[in-house]
């Protein structure tokens, strides 16, 4: 796990220097900037975890220079120092967004006191951030049969090392879930956990949002520098553009980045992990995804077995969705019969630990009775739809076509079956496939689908 790193800016070299040394013995990473020049430019070079800032600076005061760095969309805390302060300029600090204002002469247990808490706040904040955006059911890889023990055991040998890893599976089988449990096993579990679903960075920004930016004095960090310390889960893999997969793969050859707008090499401090739910070998051969990246993200490759696949693992992840659901949401705790179990054994589990946690949920507070029987849980799965094409008891495909084309012929008709079954609602229809909703209008697009071909 690597050091906080610290920025302090004070035009006085001895304020400078006493305050580095004092943060230094007590273990931080820090830097020092004279002037908001010197600081804008200790800002591209590397992104900071908390900035020491001094008000009353030659040239750019610390309070306009808190106002720039606000307006880039500030997201780690700034410290104000003044020798000299007011109440108007504190309010004026806070009202920008600094998380603290201390009085020269420095005290030192002040000074640690409020970086430590200015960190540990900003800690917080991003893992408040991260749970909200969570969709994940359960908080470890649960499970005793012999695939789960397997992947567990090679988790464990995954969380020790910083070495990329590449989390295959169908949709739903908890790849985010294991993301997490890795990461809070490995060195950089006090660091971030930053996630980022590929479907969802549009192919013109997605470099900007990966890499970062830099616009005149504009500069943005991106989801890599975020990461730093920590680790950054980038899920649905296969479709990031090819563009950003050769900027990544680059990327993760050299540990270092520079920022779309930039010149200045900026050094990367991160272990990335990735998910796909698609078969990167296909697409690589498709020439869809690079082989640099192919190589430099599967250095540890890890499948999900899907859940029909491990039917012995469902009485104690039905116990555990119901736990979490009971908890979270205050809903009344019912227990799955036997038989009750035994029918969900049976069930296909197309979503997998998704749809199985979405049924729990739903018997939590649909149903009533301290137990769950057999006929509800049946009830409760609701008619299988039937997978056929309308008006044809089999698919014609051309044989002959390239694979590509086969594929895409056979994406094309499944895509528009499923949309007219789900009469027009790429909602209903993304619940139902396996996919999210943006990956899924992508792909529509893609094979000329119109969601109104269905209506």
């Amino acid at each position: 796990m690597s050091r906080a790193h610290l920025l302090v800016v004070d035009d006085e070299a001895d304020i400078r220097e006493l305050v580095r040394d004092i943060l230094s013995d007590e273990d931080y990473s820090v830097s020092v900037a004279e002037h908001a020049e010197a600081a804008r430019l200790a800002r591209r070079q590397a992104r900071h975890d908390a900035v020491l800032l001094d008000v009353w600076m030659p040239g750019t005061d610390g309070i306009s220079l808190l106002k720039e760095w606000a307006a880039e969309g500030l997201d780690i805390p700034v410290v104000m120092m003044s020798g000299h302060g007011t109440i108007e300029t504190a309010v004026e600090a806070t009202r920008l967004g600094a998380y603290d204002f201390i009085e020269k002469p420095l005290s030192l247990a002040k000074l640690l006191l409020t970086v430590e808490r200015a960190l540990e706040s900003s800690r917080l904040r991003a893992e408040n951030q991260g749970l909200k955006r969570r969709i994940s059911s359960t908080l470890e890889p649960l499970g005793g049969s012999r695939p789960m023990q397997q992947l567990r055991e090679a988790a464990e040998r995954a969380a020790a090392t910083d070495a990329p890893v590449l989390l295959t599976g169908e949709p739903g089988t908890g790849k985010e879930t294991l993301a997490r449990w890795i990461h809070a096993r490995s060195g950089r579990r006090a660091g971030p956990f930053v996630e980022v679903t590929a479907a969802a960075l549009a192919r013109d920004s997605a470099a900007a949002a990966l890499f970062g930016s830099e616009d005149g004095e504009r500069l943005r960090y991106g989801l890599l520098e975020r990461a730093g310390g920590g680790t950054l889960f980038i899920d649905d893999l296969a479709d990031l553009d090819l563009e950003s997969q050769g900027r990544l793969a680059a990327a993760l050859s050299a540990r270092r980045i520079t920022r779309v707008g930039g010149s200045t090499e900026v050094p990367l401090d991160l272990r990335v992990i990735a998910a796909s739910s698609q078969d990167l070998a296909v697409r690589l051969a498709d020439g869809r995804f690079r082989e640099d990246l192919y190589y430099a993200i599967r250095v540890l490759p890890l499948n999900l077995p899907a859940l029909r696949e491990r039917p012995e693992d469902l009485p104690e992840l039905l116990a555990a969705f119901v736990e979490h659901y009971a908890s979270r949401d205050r809903l009344p705790y019912r227990r799955f019969t036997i038989a009750a179990q035994n029918r969900l054994r049976l069930h296909a589990w197309h979503g997998n630990l998704r749809e199985l946690g979405n049924l729990v949920q739903r018997l939590l507070i649909l149903g009533s009775g301290a137990e769950i029987d057999a006929s509800e849980a049946d009830a409760a799965l609701g008619p299988v739809a039937p997978r056929l094409l309308p008006d044809s008891q089999s698919l014609a495909l051309d044989l002959a076509l390239p694979l590509r084309e086969a594929r895409e012929q056979f994406e094309r008709e499944y895509l528009l079956h499923q949309l007219k079954l789900a009469q027009g609602s790429v909602g209903k229809m993304a619940k139902v496939v396996g996919l999210e909703r943006t990956h899924l209008y992508r792909k529509l697009r893609a094979l000329g689908v119109d969601p109104k071909d269905a209506e």
